[in-house]
C-alpha cells in the first residue's frame, strides 16, 4: 500500500490542473471556484509542505485546523456547483451557503473547548461535520457535472463519477477510521476514485467531446403556418395559433420542454454551459447566448433542411448578455431569414423587459405578417 500516497498526490495535482485549464481556458468564474477548492485539496499543506520543512503541528492545533480544508473545499464546490447549474446564484442560495458558513465557524470553535470530550466517540463526532460536508460537497459536484456538464457515454463520465465515488467514501471516514482492518481498503478505494475521477477531468478539459447541434427533421411536411408574429406568453400563442408546435419547430428558449415532447422540435437552449461539453437529451441542445452568429447560421440552416417554423422566448436573455442593439439585429436578421424562406417566425417577448422606445420598434418591425 506504499503507492497509495503517489497515486493520490499525482490525482490530486492532475484534477486540480486540469479544471485550472478549463477555467483558464474559458474564463469563467465557475470553474475558477471549483479549480480553487481542488487547489486547496491537492495542496494538502500538512503533508506536501509542513512535513518536508521538519515543521510539526501542535497535536492540540491539530483536531482544529484538520477540519478546515474539509470546510473551505465544500464551500468553493458547492458555491462552483450552483455557478454551473443556474449561471446564476440566487438569494436562497447565497442563504444556504451562508448558513453553512456560520455553522463551520460555530464547529471549530466548539472543536477547540472540551465540550466533544463529554460524549462518548468523540473523535468520530468531531469530524462528523467537517467530513459529510466535504463529502456531499464532492457528490454534489458531481452530480452537477454529470447532469449538466459532461458528455454522457465517453470517458468525460470519469470526471463526476469519481468524484462521487471519492465523496461517497469520505462520508464513512469519521466511522471507518477506527476500523484498523478497514482503513488501507478505504484509502485504496480514495486513491482509485481520484484517479478515476483525474482522467475524466483531463479528458474532458483538453479533447471535450464534440457534439453536432444540427439535425434535420425526421419527417417534412407543408408547413400550415407562415408570418411573423409577437405574443405576450406562450398561452397567448397556443390561443391564437393552436396547431404551431404541430409543425417541424425549432425553439429558442431558456426555459427546454420535457424531451417526451420533442417528436418534431428542435431545442436550443440558451445557457453559458459549455456547449461542446454538456449532455444531450433528446433534441436539446445548450448554445452560449454569446454565439448568435452561430446560433443565426444553424437556423437558416434549419430552414432550409425542413424546419417550418421558429419559436423564441429567450430575448430577454440576448438582450442582457449581448445589449439591446446586438440583440435586436440577431432578431431581425432571423426574421429576414424567415420571411425569404415563406416560413413561421414566434416572438414570445414580456414587454415589462423593454422601454418603450425598444418595445416599439420591436413591435413594427414584427408585426408584419
Amino acid at each position: 500500500m506504499d503507492f497509495i500516497p503517489y497515486i493520490n498526490f499525482i490525482s490530486r495535482w492532475l484534477l486540480f490542473l486540469a479544471v485550472a485549464y478549463k477555467a483558464l481556458k474559458s474564463k469563467e468564474k465557475r470553474w475558477g471556484l471549483i479549480a480553487i477548492a481542488l487547489f486547496i485539496n491537492a495542496l494538502d499543506i500538512e503533508s506536501y509542505i509542513l512535513e518536508p520543512l521538519g515543521v510539526g503541528i501542535k497535536p492540540g492545533a491539530y483536531e482544529i485546523t484538520s477540519q478546515l480544508p474539509s470546510f473551505l473545499i465544500a464551500t468553493f464546490l458547492v458555491w462552483g456547483g450552483i455557478q454551473l447549474k443556474k449561471d446564476r446564484s440566487e438569494f436562497k442560495d447565497v442563504a444556504y451557503l451562508g448558513f453553512f458558513a456560520v455553522a463551520a465557524y460555530i464547529w471549530i470553535f466548539l472543536s477547540a473547548t472540551d465540550f466533544f470530550d463529554r460524549f462518548p466517540h468523540s473523535f468520530t463526532i468531531k469530524l462528523s461535520f467537517p467530513y459529510l460536508a466535504f463529502g456531499f460537497s464532492l457528490i454534489y459536484i458531481g452530480y452537477i457535472l454529470r447532469s449538466y456538464v459532461v458528455s454522457k457515454k465517453s470517458l468525460e463520465e470519469l470526471f463526476p463519477w469519481g468524484l462521487a465515488l471519492l465523496g461517497a467514501i469520505n462520508l464513512t471516514y469519521p466511522v471507518t477510521r477506527n476500523i484498523e482492518w478497514l482503513v488501507p481498503i478505504a484509502f485504496l478505494l480514495a486513491a482509485i476514485f481520484r484517479f478515476i475521477a483525474a482522467l475524466g477531468a483531463l479528458k474532458f478539459a483538453i479533447f471535450p467531446a464534440k457534439m453536432a447541434i444540427f439535425e434535420k427533421p425526421q419527417k417534412e411536411h407543408p408547413t400550415e403556418i407562415k408570418g411573423i408574429f409577437l405574443f405576450n406568453s406562450k398561452k397567448e400563442l397556443k390561443k391564437s395559433l393552436p396547431t404551431f408546435f404541430s409543425e417541424n419547430v425549432v425553439m429558442i428558449t431558456r426555459n427546454p420542454p420535457k424531451t417526451d415532447d420533442l417528436d418534431n422540435v428542435l431545442v436550443y437552449w440558451l445557457t453559458k454551459i459549455e456547449s461542446d461539453n454538456i449532455r444531450q437529451d433528446g433534441k436539446i441542445y445548450p448554445i452560449s447566448p454569446a454565439k448568435m452568429d452561430i446560433l443565426i447560421d444553424l437556423l437558416t440552416r434549419n430552414l432550409e433542411s425542413g424546419y417550418n417554423a421558429i419559436y423564441i422566448d429567450g430575448f430577454e436573455y440576448l438582450v442582457v448578455e449581448n445589449g439591446f442593439e446586438s440583440a435586436a439585429k440577431f432578431l431581425f436578421g432571423l426574421r429576414d431569414r424567415v420571411m425569404s424562406n415563406d416560413k413561421a417566425l414566434a416572438v414570445v417577448l414580456d414587454p415589462r423587459t423593454l422601454d418603450d422606445k425598444q418595445l416599439a420598434l420591436l413591435e413594427r418591425e414584427l408585426r408584419l405578417q
